[in-house]
């Protein structure tokens, strides 16, 4: 077994955990009311996208999200919120230097032994969801659940849902197709930009990623007999007809959404081991990006 299917099979266990941690460390993160940014790098800033959604669909405040080599150093903001398994991505820690002493910070990391426990005012470490592939899926998904619990909307049947996903087949024909798109809505066009990435990193797929109502404007042109579009929550009224009149695969997203990229990771795991690929060793990438 590869080091991130190890990891992506321990993710129900790391939920519970993360979710346990939310209240432990109420103070660390952003308070009803508060105007955040949160920010990140590949994998962490899509997660970050998904986080600022369901932050402001719980009512608890206007929240954005930016790569953090993009963060707008013109804005306001009570606090800025850091997404960073490694604890040393050198865009993370540059933008934590400028902000330091005049906007509020808060990392969560995976490791305590990084230049990002100084960097923050406030760090959450979920050391339980570090990784040692260089493909993200555990942190990422707990460092969401952290969030995801913290304003109130993380359950119990997620979990079970999570367990379902490793548990179950993927679907007949899935593994064969030769490209994929991945739709989202709301919070979940940041997993879906997340399912995208993870296809590229460990099987080189041919992925896109759309919000679900755009996909029509122009997207749906590609797909054929060897695309795969899938749906992350509930899609919009037609759209799977459309995507079936095409001869594409329409994988409708039953689960909780964050239990569908648990299944998205297993794909992205099957389709590149039936290239002949490794994993563990993306071509090209590197655990942490560090820059000179």
């Amino acid at each position: 077994m590869t080091h991130v299917e190890d990891e992506l099979n321990s993710q129900p266990e790391c939920w519970t955990r993360a979710a346990a941690t939310a209240g432990r460390h109420g103070g660390a993160l952003p308070a009803p009311g508060e105007r955040v940014a949160i920010v990140g790098c590949g994998t962490s800033y899509f997660m970050a996208q998904a986080i600022a959604g369901l932050r402001e669909d719980a009512g608890q405040g206007e929240t954005d999200a930016f790569a953090a080599s993009e963060f707008p150093r013109g804005r306001s903001y009570d606090r800025v919120l850091a997404l960073t398994r490694s604890g040393t991505t050198t865009e993370v820690l540059d933008l934590l230097g400028q902000l330091k002493g005049r906007t509020r910070t808060t990392a969560v990391t995976a490791d305590p032994d990084t230049p990002v426990m100084a960097a923050a005012d406030d760090v959450v470490v979920l050391d339980f969801a570090d990784e040692r592939s260089v493909v993200q899926t555990r942190f990422a998904t707990s460092a969401l659940t952290l969030l995801r619990a913290h304003v109130g909307l993380h359950t119990d049947a997620a979990v079970a849902d999570a367990r379902t996903a490793l548990s179950t087949p993927l679907p007949e024909g899935l593994v064969d197709c030769t490209q994929f798109t991945f739709l989202g809505r709301g919070w979940t066009v940041g997993l879906a930009n997340e399912a995208a990435l993870k296809m590229r990193e460990a099987s080189l797929s041919w992925t896109e990623a759309y919000p679900a109502m755009e996909y029509r404007h122009g997207p749906i042109s590609i797909t054929t007999r060897s695309t795969a579009a899938w749906m992350f929550g509930e899609a919009p009224d037609g759209l799977a007809q459309q995507v079936r009149a095409t001869g594409g695969l329409w994988i409708e997203g039953s689960l909780d959404p964050l239990a569908e990229l648990v299944r998205a990771q297993r794909l992205a795991v099957a389709v590149a081991e039936r290239r002949g690929l490794d994993p563990d060793r993306p071509r090209h990438l590197t655990r942490s990006v560090i820059l000179t």
